[in-house]
């Protein structure tokens, strides 16, 4: 098998049950959804933390982001935690290989190091987009807000569109016959972030009064941490009903469809490049949104499926063939993508990556020591520093709120997560080996937080007050 180029497409702030192919929301993805019936589609995604810059510094690192410091996104007057260039990347691995590797679009690594610093030969970020904005539209003026509203720039101008045009050009250079190099490109768009602002023909595709509530909406917070009903006020959207919300929705799923679009131009490319058989492509994202489940906005001081759960496919024809098939194991995008190409490529996996290799799951062999619950952590943003660790499997979801009401749901009887269980008798011991076990997690790969015999007493001797567990 020759050396396989790589194309990594990941979005931002995109729901795992926004892609049509889940079969959850009526959100139209066609292309997204072919990609999914032609490689594999993982069930069970979760990105490590739901908060933009973090998450993308443990992709790039392949470690979590609590142990190089990572804690917060850096725009927002926090002091700064950022993956250093002297740290290990492995971009820089693939040069062993001669590949060679361009970077698309948003970075949010390190606020001042670019790309290159990173094992990069080629960025293009968003300044010759702003530019010509700035140029041809200076008319337009954004009123809304975060809640989002319709654009009046052409489709073929719009942020997904011009990005979806780079890629188209890279792949057609990087593939044309003169050239032997294999490749790697990370494609890497804004949307659907918010605010939503989609173009014709999709700022009109959804009507609001067809945009169902979401499961989790119109959640009461009975029994559940102070700030969730705090994040409410801190947006300003407390009073919100679902008449409210439908509007932002509509937007949001319009953003998605649009990026669609522009997904589907880039993989329209690569099939005519000639070079689709053997490129590995990997579609996923960041981490969710709420937008309106629970009545939030964004993806603050929860750790809610809306946020931690992501899409996450693979095709790669001479490992997953004809594609169509589903996976159930669970998987960490950000860590297990790293050593699933640096093994691919028969390049050294560093011993310090928690992640796992997911080439078994893409053979379609057995893993049977696969690990069983996923680990997704968060450490405060824009309103209030504030941490929290997750241990979830496939029934029950264990939230550990350091300052705060620990979480439990049934995600079998409760899948939404309204009815926080933690104060239930009949889970007690279930809770006491759950934060066992999430220590062990947490310990193994290297969160500090657990370090202090404070913070490793409430886990290991269940020492948590406030009535929780004795």
């Amino acid at each position: 098998m020759t050396q396989p180029n790589l194309l990594i497409i990941m979005l931002d702030q995109l729901r795992y049950d926004c892609i049509g192919y889940s079969g959850a929301y009526p959100v139209r993805t066609p292309n997204i959804d072919r990609l999914a019936a032609e490689g594999l589609w993982f069930e069970n995604a979760f990105t490590p933390i739901p908060t933009c810059c973090p998450a993308r510094q443990a992709f790039i690192s392949g470690r979590r982001p609590e142990t190089f410091g990572a804690l917060w996104n850096f725009k927002n007057g926090l002091p700064v935690a950022a993956l250093d260039p002297s740290e290990y990347a492995w971009p820089r691995e693939l040069g062993k290989h001669a590949y060679h590797r361009v970077h698309l679009g948003k970075w949010d690594v390190h606020p001042k190091r670019t790309p290159l610093e990173y094992g990069y030969d080629e960025y293009v970020g968003f300044a010759p987009y702003q530019e010509m904005i700035a140029r041809k539209y200076q008319g337009v003026k954004w009123e809304a807000g975060y809640a989002g509203e319709n654009s009046p720039i052409p489709l073929e101008d719009t942020q997904t569109h011009w990005l979806a045009e780079r890629a188209c050009e890279t792949v057609s250079r990087l593939t044309a016959k003169e050239r032997q190099l294999p490749w790697y490109i990370q494609l890497n768009f804004t949307e659907p972030h918010l605010p939503c602002r989609p173009s014709e023909p999709f700022a009109s595709m959804y009507d609001p009064a067809q945009i169902p509530p979401w499961g989790g909406f119109g959640d009461t917070f009975a029994g559940k941490p102070y700030i969730q009903k705090q994040q409410l006020l801190s947006w300003q959207v407390q009073d919100y009903t679902w008449d409210d919300w439908a509007p932002i929705a509509a937007r949001y799923y319009a953003v998605i469809s649009q990026t669609d679009d522009a997904v589907g131009r880039v993989l329209q490319a690569l099939e005519a490049s000639g070079a689709a058989d053997d490129t590995m492509i990997v579609f996923t994202a960041d981490h969710g949104d709420m937008c309106g489940s629970h009545g939030m906005m964004d993806k603050h001081y929860i750790l809610y499926d809306d946020v931690v759960k992501v899409p996450l496919i693979v095709k790669y024809p001479p490992l997953t063939g004809q594609g169509g098939e589903k996976r159930g194991g669970f998987v960490c995008n950000m860590l297990d993508l790293p050593p699933t190409v640096l093994e691919l490529l028969k390049l050294p996996v560093p011993g310090f990556f928690p992640g796992r290799s997911l080439l078994p799951w893409l053979k379609g062999e057995e893993v049977p020591d696969w690990r069983s619950e996923a680990v997704t952590t968060y450490n405060g943003q824009q309103f209030g520093l504030y941490t929290q660790r997750m241990l979830r499997t496939k029934r029950w979801k264990y939230i550990w709120n350091t300052t705060d009401v620990d979480e439990l749901y049934d995600l079998e009887l409760d899948p939404y997560e309204l009815t926080n269980r933690i104060h239930d008798p009949g889970c007690r011991e279930l809770v006491k080996a759950y934060r066992l076990r999430l220590y062990e997690r947490l310990t193994e790969e290297g969160d500090g937080l657990v370090g202090s015999e404070w913070m490793r007493n409430q886990l290991v001797h269940n020492a948590i007050s406030d009535g929780r567990q004795d």
